[in-house]
């Protein structure tokens, strides 16, 4: 019995690993090619055939076409505002056609995006929004199996085979899982921006106002300072600053003269003390 149920938890395990041969296979070709945007313009095709057949069947009559739902899945998926409804209502359009007019439309507005990001860094964009991507929704379809596989064995109450069921399952998820990856890159790539780089801090706007203020102007001018015209404004001490306590007035003399006088007149130090030292 027991070698039964570990012979059947192979069998499962088999499944998922034959999806994973084609996924891990799926993913170093995209980390092998260097340019991957003709990967992501056939992608750009399936989603747009798949949302035009998911909304116009074939053989319908344009009567029966779901107009609406395909603007809004346009809308939704590749971010742009078509006017669907008016092409439909023209002579002769099908399908195809539309699946045409929006594929068009699409890689107008994808041509101008990458002509405002620049080609190089489009490119790095479509290959980790691929990659990123892939990585994402198969993380998600492992989660599904594992839940899939949690209770498949109630089946076998239904008279059905758990792990034919499952096969099929897993077939049906890992399509779903390929079509969800195909519209999100499709999604991410129709709305992705680059924001501008910010703006340097100039390292001299603090210290170009103080050197502006005529008080410290009074400083700068003062000999010894060492600043010559033309250099980068600096924030200057006075001299002898530290040296001044204001309870002593015999180290007043230190006082440059168009600073405050230290006796707390509010005046200059030349029109103050200083005009008596």
């Amino acid at each position: 019995r027991n070698f039964d149920m570990r012979k059947n938890t192979l069998k499962y395990d088999d499944v998922m690993n034959d999806q994973r041969k084609e996924v891990y296979a799926q993913r170093r070709e995209f980390m092998a090619t260097e340019d991957v945007s003709a990967i992501v313009a056939e992608t750009h095709d399936e989603v747009i055939d798949g949302l035009v057949a998911r909304h116009v069947p074939e053989k319908a009559f344009a009567e029966q076409w779901d107009v609406k739902g395909l603007t809004e899945a346009v809308s939704k998926t590749l971010a742009l505002d078509l006017p669907i409804a008016d092409w439909a209502a023209e002579d002769g359009m099908d399908a195809e056609g539309l699946a045409e007019r929006i594929g068009q439309a699409q890689a107008q507005a994808q041509a101008a995006r990458a002509a405002n990001i620049g080609p190089d860094l489009m490119r790095f964009i479509e290959k980790q929004v691929l990659l990123t991507t892939y990585d994402a929704v198969w993380k998600e379809h492992l989660h599904a199996l594992d839940q899939l596989r949690q209770g498949i064995g109630l089946r076998a109450y239904g008279q059905k085979d758990p792990l034919n069921e499952y096969k099929h399952e897993a077939f049906v998820l890992f399509t779903f899982m390929l079509e969800e990856m195909r519209e999100r890159v499709v999604s991410l790539m129709a709305r992705v921006e680059v924001a501008p780089p910010p703006v340097a801090a100039d390292p001299f706007a603090d210290t170009a106002a103080i050197h502006a203020d005529p008080e410290i102007q009074g400083y700068a001018s003062e000999p010894g300072t060492g600043l010559t015209p033309g250099a980068a404004p600096q924030m200057v001490q006075p001299i002898g600053a530290s040296a001044i306590m204001p309870d002593d007035p015999s180290s007043w003399g230190e006082t440059p003269r168009n600073a405050q006088c230290p006796c707390g007149s509010g005046k200059k130090y030349k029109h103050c003390h200083g005009r008596v030292s």
